[in-house]
């Protein structure tokens, strides 16, 4: 399978949990019998999935969302886990982030971040998850990025708890930022 396609697969498949996630979280709980006509009815009005095997791709999201830890069963019910809620909503701002048609407010949003060596899994992990939003590493621990994200970053120092090693910094002027406005597109 080409890269193109195997990226496009992991997309599909991601809508489909955060479909499936959304639609849980909305109503709360769900029995486990009404999960696959809600969640064919959100598939039909984004236009996702349109094949004949929809049930058992919802099936195959709602296993895997179950073993993430993101759904659990509670009395022949599905609720969302806290971990599925902090997930669907750094996904939504995740989405949010990626729009490019937001306009920048001339101010710079500076990331720092200082974390012990025994907990280097949390440094990775925010490393990457500031790579796939957009930031710009402009030194092994500081990050840089032009719009307003303070929101996600109050829920990565809850999440990770570090809360402490975290600088989170708003500027209005860069030393030298022809290079980062041209990383960032900005005019």
């Amino acid at each position: 399978m080409s890269l193109e396609k195997e990226l496009s697969v992991k997309t599909k498949r991601a809508n489909l949990q955060k479909i499936i996630l959304g639609t849980i979280r909305v109503t709360g709980v769900l029995a486990v019998c009404l999960v696959a006509p809600n969640v064919l009815w959100a598939m039909k009005k984004i236009g996702l999935f349109p094949h004949k095997r929809q049930k058992e791709s919802i099936s195959l999201a709602r296993r895997r969302l179950i073993q993430k830890g993101f759904l659990q069963y509670e009395k022949g019910m599905l609720k969302i886990t806290l971990t599925g809620k902090k997930f669907l909503i750094f996904q939504t701002f995740l989405d949010k982030t990626r729009d490019k048609t937001r306009k920048w407010d001339k101010k710079w949003r500076i990331l720092i971040f200082d974390i012990p060596e025994y907990r280097k899994s949390d440094r990775e992990h925010i490393r990457y998850m500031l790579y796939s939003i957009g930031f710009k590493q402009l030194q092994k621990s500081v990050w840089i990025y032009p719009y307003d994200c303070e929101d996600l970053i109050t829920l990565l120092k809850a999440d990770l708890k570090i809360g402490k090693n975290v600088l989170y910094i708003v500027a209005e002027a860069l030393e030298y930022d022809a290079v980062i406005k041209e990383y960032f597109n900005l005019k």
